[in-house]
């Protein structure tokens, strides 16, 4: 969130809140609500368990289709393109760590769909950030958390593009 605290958003991400809030609207909402109304028909609210876990479910849907609404609102569409040897958003990257003399692969992308785990590194984050623009062979200073100072080198770029597989994280 570095642009005046909006939310940095490729148009493909835009596209898939885009499905996001339409699926939760015309499926889960009237899933939601009917859930709520047989709930209801069950008879004393005050102990219906079933009442409460339908309500619950509804009013997290809602509340993630007004999350999903807000970011697209307030988003600073960003390009996510880059020169053929350039690293840039959707790329995947092998990087040689010099003083943990290790390797790791990172696809950078942008915060909203970044997974550490899944090997998916933000383009804000301070590795995705330097890494942005570089090209294979760089050497790269980093300040990692805590000021510590790391030095990387792009082994490899891979131009992959977006990936269908990649979810928008929850709040």
């Amino acid at each position: 969130m570095s642009i005046e605290g909006r939310e940095q958003l490729t148009k493909d991400d835009v596209r898939r809140i885009e499905e996001e809030i339409d699926y939760r609207k015309q499926v889960v909402r009237p899933k939601a609500l009917e859930d709520l109304k047989y709930a209801r028909s069950l008879g004393d609210l005050s102990e219906n368990f079933e009442y409460y876990a339908a309500k619950r479910a509804n009013n997290q849907n809602n509340s993630r289709i007004r999350y999903l609404e807000k970011l697209l609102r307030t988003a600073h569409i960003i390009e996510d393109s880059s020169g053929s040897d350039e690293v840039g958003l959707n790329n995947t990257v092998e990087i040689y760590f010099e003083e943990r003399n290790m390797t790791a692969t990172y696809r950078i992308v942008t915060p909203i769909r970044s997974n550490i785990r899944l090997g998916l590194i933000s383009n804000e984050s301070p590795i995705g950030k330097a890494l942005l623009g570089k090209k294979v062979g760089d050497r790269i200073e980093v300040e990692l958390a805590g000021g510590t100072v790391s030095h990387i080198v792009i082994k490899r770029l891979e131009k992959t593009g977006d990936s269908s597989e990649d979810r928008i994280n929850q709040y």
